[in-house]
């Protein structure tokens, strides 16, 4: 779903996978990032320790674009 968004509506798309438990170590929360799974647009998080339906995503991506 991403990949089409992104050439969609011309944004620029950086997934991160790691372990979980990369997630959980402190380094990490010194990050300031959202809970895995997450969403960002810019620099809000839309979403954070659960998936996303297609339709907040692509209502988040258009704001951004206003």
């Amino acid at each position: 779903m991403m990949p089409r968004l992104g050439a969609k509506y011309d944004i620029e798309i950086e997934t991160i996978e790691k372990p979980n438990d990369e997630y959980m170590t402190d380094e990490y929360f010194e990050l300031d990032l959202p809970v895995a799974p997450a969403v960002m647009v810019g620099d809000e998080i839309v979403v954070e320790g659960t998936d996303i339906s297609k339709k907040k995503l692509v209502a988040a991506i258009q704001a951004s674009l206003q």
